[in-house]
């Protein structure tokens, strides 16, 4: 499992994706997932994502810090 500090947008997308969000478009280096109940999740396409937008990225997914990197 790798490292929270260490985590490619990829891999946030994969965890998005069995948490319901889908693709819905990209526009330049940030990919935009849709839920079915309507909310957006913005994610730079980078190969590691810094600590702080993880984290922002983890509160808007509604699950804690743990099950995310069960997720992964």
């Amino acid at each position: 499992m790798p490292k929270l500090w260490n985590v490619s947008a990829r891999e946030v997308v994969k965890v998005s994706s069995r948490l319901g969000f889908v693709f819905a478009r990209q526009k330049g280096s940030h990919i935009i997932l849709k839920h079915n109940d309507g909310r957006l999740l913005v994610i730079p396409n980078h190969e590691k994502l810094k600590i702080g937008t993880l984290l922002q990225i983890i509160k808007a997914l509604g699950i804690s810090r743990e099950e995310f990197e069960k997720l992964l």
